[in-house]
């Protein structure tokens, strides 16, 4: 093969490795945001709501603050099983297009390279790992007006963004935009 097909082949594949090993890196990342919702219902009845909701997602009470009306939640996340498959495919991939690149530049050994893939459930394993960990979930509720002035609570609640979608459609609660 022309060298400068080769460097660039390689320089290619160098560079794509980089990006995913930044991707199965960044699979592990907390993404923990701020949602403020609103309820039509009153406190108590939301309360008991927000209660059962995280109790059926395998949340319970760490701490109650009564002073600044906050509950903290804490569960732990489950990995994905699809997640971990998809990172460990994708690795496998990656493992054999090195293997292959790298049998170009060694065509001496290039029945050897293909072993690379064996490498591949190392990033689900990785990201299983990394992954199961406790989460926590703030929840503040407060009392307030809105333009239509009929009573609602205010729900400023701190989770994952996932978590936050979920709760926001399983309740039916509405964003506010600040």
């Amino acid at each position: 093969m022309q060298a400068p097909v080769l460097s660039s082949t390689v320089l290619l594949t160098v560079l794509l490795s980089i990006g995913l090993f930044f991707f199965i890196r960044a699979s592990t990342k907390d993404r923990i945001e701020v949602a403020k919702l609103v309820s039509d219902q009153p406190e108590t009845s939301l309360l008991e709501q927000l209660q059962q909701y995280f109790t059926q997602r395998a949340y319970r009470i760490a701490t109650v603050d009564a002073a600044s009306n906050t509950v903290v939640f804490e569960g732990l996340v489950r990995p994905s099983w699809w997640l971990a498959g998809f990172l460990t495919g994708l690795a496998a991939v990656a493992f054999l297009c090195l293997a292959l690149v790298l049998s170009l530049l060694f065509p001496s050994q290039a029945q050897i390279f293909p072993a690379l893939a064996l490498l591949a459930p190392a990033a689900g394993y990785f990201y299983w790992v990394k992954s199961a960990r406790p989460e926590q979930v703030s929840l503040q509720v407060e009392p307030w007006a809105s333009a239509e002035n009929s009573p609602q609570q205010l729900v400023i609640v701190t989770a994952h963004r996932d978590e936050l979608a979920e709760l926001q459609r399983s309740l039916r609660l509405k964003s506010i935009e600040e």
